[in-house]
């Protein structure tokens, strides 16, 4: 974790749901303060939003916020899927095929009404006094060197100074609404009906559904998810049709499991959003999650696609306020975001859930007969970024596991050794840029000292170990068995630089023998944080 910044303005979070937590637990990460003010006297306890995939679970490593999450969850590695009518199960998720691309090969089950008091507490633990209850931002207003916040608190309105404001205030976003955003896209006719239930489906009644199970049927689908604490169902709501109680809502599920002691202890009826916001960014102002993007919440692909936001933006707005970058590195934040919100999570979403409600235009989105492909896909790890502007960005649907590296991909987590121990890769590029140099450390490559540009690293990766008197070792990455270099899929002499969110920022060849190849880790890495320079190769 970078040290703290005490020479420039925090950056002011609307909102303290999930997204704001995370993104303020980022920001604390990379050495930037926050405020988060919320305007709800207590955190969220509503029955919503049950499932973290992997990708977000990464997120939260790198974050230093992952073990409390953990520790207050059920960890699961089969995500199944039933036809209802006959009661056939179709091929599972096995998210164990992620072994060698993950250190968490698993998604987790919480809702979040227990998960944000576990974010919150671990805010506060890295940060304390971050969170402002019963804050209610009223306005702001844009000015050269930052942002002035209004609000309305139990002293009275007041204002506060910050860099940038961040709108994470939910579907129904003021700050949204103030910079005059659209949120293109539709509602839909169904609405969601939620049930949380406890009962004894393991040992006295037991189904044996995998803790995470889509039994899709053309009357009416179903979820079913094993909660820390209780068993939850998902059910759509007809258009027009009349709410149920929750009493009613216990007799649908107990047609489905039987006659079992249960309780109920918690319901949730709400309307299903497919929308985008048309803008997300206006000068120091950016929108975050459900502001941004409201996402079909089948799959588990609202909370966590707002979460990829939250990885993306905290180390652009270190970067600047550091001074190590442009305000132009900014405008990749929407760049990026926007297409995957779009077009991937999206309409993957939509498709799964049509596929659900067996629609005669549902298109199969998952190839099972690639079981990794198909794990990537529902994990989020395979999220890939348009860095370049070239439009590739998406999430794979179909690729398999032994393809070369590409440009936007988030990078396997693969392991490696330096001098004192083990390392990964999203370890190593955690709150830094990383230059990795795939070559021959016998041959005693020439590379950058880490001192010569702020915000970049650089390190051979090499099945041959860099002895104490070739100068190397400090940058030397040890590869046994060119495991790190095989799941790349890279060739020898290869330059990747990876951004600190973990996306593969460049790949390029790399001739060590080359004087005019020296810097061009350097070079990369100037293209992204100072555009404006428009360095080139050498």
């Amino acid at each position: 974790m970078a040290e703290p910044r005490s020479d420039v303005l925090p950056v002011i979070i609307a909102g303290g749901g999930p997204i704001g937590l995370i993104t303020a637990l980022g920001l604390v990460h990379h050495g930037v303060p926050c405020v988060i003010l919320e305007e709800d006297s207590a955190l969220s306890l509503d029955t919503k939003a049950g499932t973290v995939l992997t990708r977000t679970l990464e997120v939260l490593a790198r974050y230093n916020a992952l073990d409390p999450v953990l520790r207050a969850s059920v960890r699961i590695d089969e995500i199944g899927e039933t036809d209802r009518s006959s009661d056939v199960p179709q091929k599972s998720i096995l998210t164990a095929n992620l072994a060698d691309e993950t250190q968490f090969p698993f998604v987790i089950n919480i809702p979040q009404h227990h998960l944000e008091p576990v974010l919150h507490d671990r805010l506060d633990a890295l940060a304390p006094g971050t969170v402002r209850m019963r804050h209610r931002v009223t306005g702001f207003e844009q000015h050269t060197d930052g942002v002035t916040v209004a609000f309305d608190s139990p002293d009275g309105p007041g204002t506060i100074e910050g860099s940038y404001l961040l709108g994470c205030d939910g579907g129904r976003s003021f700050v949204r609404e103030q910079l005059g955003a659209r949120v293109d896209g539709m509602t839909l006719e169904e609405r969601y009906m939620l049930i949380d239930l406890e009962a004894d489906l393991d040992v006295s009644s037991p189904r044996d559904y995998p803790y995470l199970s889509y039994f899709g049927d053309s009357t009416e689908w179903m979820i079913l998810v094993r909660q820390p604490h209780c068993w939850r169902f998902l059910f759509p709501l007809a258009a027009g049709a009349a709410e149920p109680t929750p009493a009613e809502l216990q007799q649908k599920v107990l047609r489905f499991i039987g006659d079992v002691d249960s309780r109920v202890i918690g319901t949730n009826i709400y309307s299903v959003h497919h929308r985008v916001a048309s803008q997300w960014q206006s000068d120091r102002v950016f929108l975050m999650g459900d502001a941004a993007h409201l996402i079909t919440p089948m799959w588990a692909l609202g909370l966590n696609t707002g979460v990829l936001d939250a990885s993306n933006l905290p180390w652009r707005l270190s970067w600047v306020l550091r001074g190590w970058a442009d305000p132009e590195l900014l405008a990749g934040y929407e760049a990026e975001q926007s297409p995957i919100a779009l077009r991937g999570s999206g309409e993957i979403a939509e498709a799964a859930r049509k596929r659900m409600g067996r629609a005669g235009d549902a298109a199969d989105v998952i190839n099972n007969d690639n079981a990794w492909a198909a794990a990537m896909t529902r994990t989020l790890l395979g999220v890939v970024l348009d860095v370049d502007g070239s439009g590739r960005g998406g999430i794979i649907v179909n690729r398999e596991a032994d393809a070369p590296l590409e440009l936007g991909q988030r990078v396997p987590d693969a392991p490696v050794f330096g001098p004192a121990g083990r390392h990964t890769l999203h370890e190593l590029c955690a709150d830094s840029f990383v230059a990795l140099y795939f070559t021959d450390a016998r041959r005693q490559p020439p590379i950058p000292g880490d001192d010569e540009t702020p915000g970049l690293r650089h390190r051979i990766v090499s099945r041959w170990d860099a002895p104490e008197n070739t100068g190397l070792r400090p940058q030397s990455l040890f590869d046994p068995g060119e495991r790190a270099t095989r799941t790349l899929g890279v060739p020898e002499n290869t330059l990747v630089l990876l951004r600190p969110d973990g996306h593969v920022a460049a790949i390029e060849p790399w001739d060590p023998r080359d004087p005019s190849h020296h810097a061009r880790g350097a070079q990369a890495y100037r293209r992204i944080t100072r555009p404006s320079e428009r360095i080139t190769h050498g």
